[in-house]
């Protein structure tokens, strides 16, 4: 396995942002690695996440938002986040162009990139991984942050705590249920962190994606 960070180009405006690449040997796929809205790649969560899929035989390009990398508290806003993905989605693939692509993130950086798929159908990406979608603010229950989903052309993958205060369970299963390209993988008693006590739920974050990925990845080779 190798792992390199990196520097990613957004825009004029924007400026670059810091990357970490990780390959392993034997790698099927590349997937964008989007962090969420507290924290930025070099997050735990990221970072282990990362690790537990090269384990696998899934890369991937985990970077930083603008407002991560300049240390600001705010999430930038979708117009820069989107940009930033674009960047990301264009990297791995200069990076690794033989390899199938997906876009990934933990929370907002699953919204985000999400959003920018449903506004972008020509990217070139064969589906994307939600791990944990934040369906709405705690304690605010509604479905409206789900309504560009119906306009992305890609299969996907929602990873989900049935104790997630940012999707209460009854709601993203609506939501999952009503989109035809939508597999929802329910993970009992975990929150929106992906603690459970002392479960292992990032064992079956992976388990659930590497399964997922190789059905879609073979069904392309065919």
């Amino acid at each position: 396995m190798s792992s390199k960070r990196i520097t990613i180009p957004v825009s004029s405006a924007v400026g670059k942002v810091s990357g970490v690449f990780t390959l392993p040997a034997n790698a099927v796929c590349v997937l964008t690695l989007a962090h969420g809205a507290g924290a930025g790649m070099d997050h735990s969560f990221m970072v282990n996440l990362s690790e537990a899929l090269a384990a696998i035989g899934i890369g991937t390009l985990r970077f930083n938002f603008p407002f991560a990398e300049n240390k600001k508290g705010r999430p930038d806003s979708p117009a820069v986040a989107h940009q930033t993905i674009e960047a990301a989605i264009q990297k791995a693939q200069e990076l690794e162009p033989a390899l199938p692509l997906f876009a990934s993130g933990k929370s907002f950086g699953g919204r985000m990139s999400s959003q920018y798929l449903s506004e972008h159908p020509e990217a070139p990406v064969q589906g994307i991984i939600f791990y944990g979608f934040p369906l709405h603010p705690a304690g605010k229950p509604s479905i409206d942050r789900s309504e560009h989903l119906k306009a992305v052309k890609v299969p996907m993958l929602f990873l989900q705590g049935t104790k997630d205060t940012l999707a209460q369970w009854d709601l993203i299963q609506e939501v999952c249920g009503g989109l035809k390209k939508a597999k929802l993988v329910k993970l009992e008693g975990a929150d929106h962190s992906f603690k459970a006590g002392k479960q292992d739920i990032m064992s079956l974050l992976v388990k659930a994606t590497g399964e997922w990925v190789e059905k879609i990845v073979n069904k392309k080779a065919k």
